[in-house]
């Protein structure tokens, strides 16, 4: 009797471990599955929320769940498509009014930034729109449009936000002047070697109309402060590159 009541605990016992197992298994399962759809749902909005769309959630959750179910869905996809499509078509309306108005608006104020400052004595206007200064005069050589600089610079708008630097980076760059924005092109070849110099450069300098977005907006005028630290001429590569070899 006692081993027959012992045989039905071990029985017994197993049959609650296997129901035990089977449910964590599934909970194992279940967590998988929700932590997924989690995922799927989190890179699906992160795409949508770049775009600027202001959605109804509970719209967005019946037409995926509809179509997912494969239920009767409230559109057809062709006219679904025509809905996002409208949508996005308003949104590059309005995205192209508001650079409108602040290509216009940064145009006046760059204008009367760039009066102003071209009062200032230690400003040099050069033809083309440039506005040069003098930090402190160089006593190497100056490059030529087909050189590569090495320079350290700091780049503002004219409220004096900083959108780029190579000082916060750590270290300087090299630069090919012919495969810059205007503006660099001819401030750079008027230094020296050794030399810092500002520069402000209008629109048609720098990136015009367009703007770089996100930083720079359309009509910016920009403020670089330049340091030329050495010029890497086309020769000098070619060295450089040889000598590597040995």
């Amino acid at each position: 009797m006692k081993n027959l009541f012992f045989t039905i605990l071990v029985l017994f016992g197993s049959a609650v471990l296997c129901t035990a197992g089977a449910i964590a298994e599934d909970s194992k399962r279940e967590k998988e599955k929700s932590d997924m759809s989690y995922a799927f749902g989190m890179l699906i909005a992160e795409d949508l929320a770049d775009t600027g769309l202001e959605l109804n959630y509970n719209s967005f959750t019946q037409g995926f769940r509809d179509t997912m179910e494969k239920a009767k869905t409230r559109l057809t996809t062709e006219e679904a498509i025509e809905k996002v499509q409208t949508a996005f078509n308003s949104l590059e309306a309005l995205e192209y009014e508001k650079r409108q108005k602040e290509a216009e608006h940064n145009l006046v104020e760059g204008a009367a930034y760039l009066a102003e400052n071209a009062k200032r004595s230690s400003v040099t206007v050069k033809p083309s729109g440039l506005q040069f200064e003098i930090i402190t005069e160089g006593t190497g050589d100056m490059p030529d449009i087909t050189d590569t600089v090495l320079v350290h610079y700091r780049g503002s708008k004219i409220d004096g936000t900083v959108f780029d630097s190579t000082y916060s980076e750590g270290f300087p760059m090299e630069i090919p002047l012919n495969r810059v924005i205007p503006g660099w092109s001819e401030g750079l070849q008027m230094m020296k070697e050794g030399g810092r110099a500002k520069l402000c450069l209008p629109p048609n300098l720098a990136y015009g109309e367009w703007g770089a977005p996100p930083m720079i907006g359309p009509n910016s005028v920009l403020l670089f402060e330049v340091e030329l630290l050495a010029i890497i001429r086309p020769d000098e590569e070619n060295d450089l590159e040889d000598s590597s070899e040995y």
